[in-house]
């Protein structure tokens, strides 16, 4: 297994593309957050905080006293209100211009990090039937199982790397623009019963670039069957992609009936419940798991009986 691992790996680095799509990386990580930097810096009127965040507060109830004012944005306002409310009454400052700031903006990113994947995974199993080459990697002394579990395993180790060079890229970059100062900011949130809480930012991070992790897992899952399934790269990089910007997109205009948590797009971002908003009221974090267990072993035992059974002989 473990050469069969090297191989399957040697393949992937071997490829312009996937050294490409690294480096593509780290360009929109450092791009981003520059942007990001741009527009919080144009926003700021005052070197202290306080005064920001109480400009901010008397922004946003000008906001929602004026009438022309979208009904359905009415709770977000009133939510950023009692954030900075919170914050001047324990001397909380934000988080924006901070290192911690700017890594939760990049862990938005592992969308992209994600599409990355799939498109340099694409090719593992569609790539072999398209080339001709699975004929010649069935005839060496190893089973099917063995050979479609390193073209997995090495799709996976392709997708942790983008994850952790898009977090050490963001660390470097962060540190960059805010300093590595700050460390002991705690970050809040509202919870869906109104009430503001506290938690360790180191710990908030991490969980939410694992969580991050846990989505890019399933979609790279899904284009893997997809590529074993169609034996197409270009139909598994579209299917893949267009099933999770669809998804993604439909998800949170199906919350009202009853079978949509267990929809895999309703349970597949998990940062919800790290500051106690799950995508349907009701739902919990082990229920999403056991939900996104069920799918990731049907993905693999679909991929595995499909491999299996397909005809290399045309």
């Amino acid at each position: 297994m473990f050469n069969l691992l090297l191989n399957e790996n040697m393949k992937i680095f071997r490829r312009t593309r996937s050294w490409l799509l690294i480096i593509g990386m780290i360009v929109v990580t450092f791009v981003t957050l520059l942007v990001v930097d741009n527009l919080t810096t144009g926003t700021q009127g005052s070197s202290d905080w306080r005064v920001n965040v109480q400009k901010q507060i008397e922004a946003d109830q000008a906001q929602m006293e004026n009438p022309n004012y979208p009904a359905h944005m009415m709770e977000g306002l009133h939510q950023q209100i009692a954030l900075n409310q919170y914050r001047l009454a324990h001397d909380v400052p934000p988080t924006d211009r901070t290192m911690w700031g700017y890594l939760l903006t990049a862990a938005k990113l592992m969308m992209v990090a994600t599409i990355f994947t799939v498109v340099a995974s694409a090719d593992s199993v569609a790539g072999e039937f398209s080339g001709g080459t699975i004929k010649l990697l069935l005839i060496r002394p190893y089973y099917r199982w063995q050979i479609l579990l390193a073209k997995y395993a090495s799709a996976v180790l392709f997708s942790l790397l983008l994850l952790l060079v898009t977090a050490v890229t963001a660390f470097i970059c962060s540190g960059m623009l805010a300093g590595f100062q700050d460390m002991s900011i705690p970050y809040l949130y509202l919870t869906s019963n109104g009430a503001i809480q506290e938690t360790n930012m180191v710990q908030h991070v991490v969980s939410t670039y694992g969580y991050q992790g846990v989505q890019m897992l399933m979609i790279v899952t899904m284009a893997f069957m997809i590529s074993t399934v169609f034996r197409s790269s270009a139909v598994a990089i579209a299917l893949s992609i267009g099933l999770m910007f669809i998804g993604t997109t439909v998800a949170p205009f199906i919350t009202s009936y009853r079978w949509a948590k267990y929809v895999l797009f309703e349970n597949i971002d998990l940062t919800g419940y790290l500051v106690g908003a799950p995508p349907i009221e009701g739902m919990t974090l082990s229920f999403s798991i056991a939900v996104l267990a069920v799918y990731y072993t049907i993905f693999l035992v679909s991929t595995l009986l499909v491999f299996q059974r397909r005809d290399i002989a045309n």
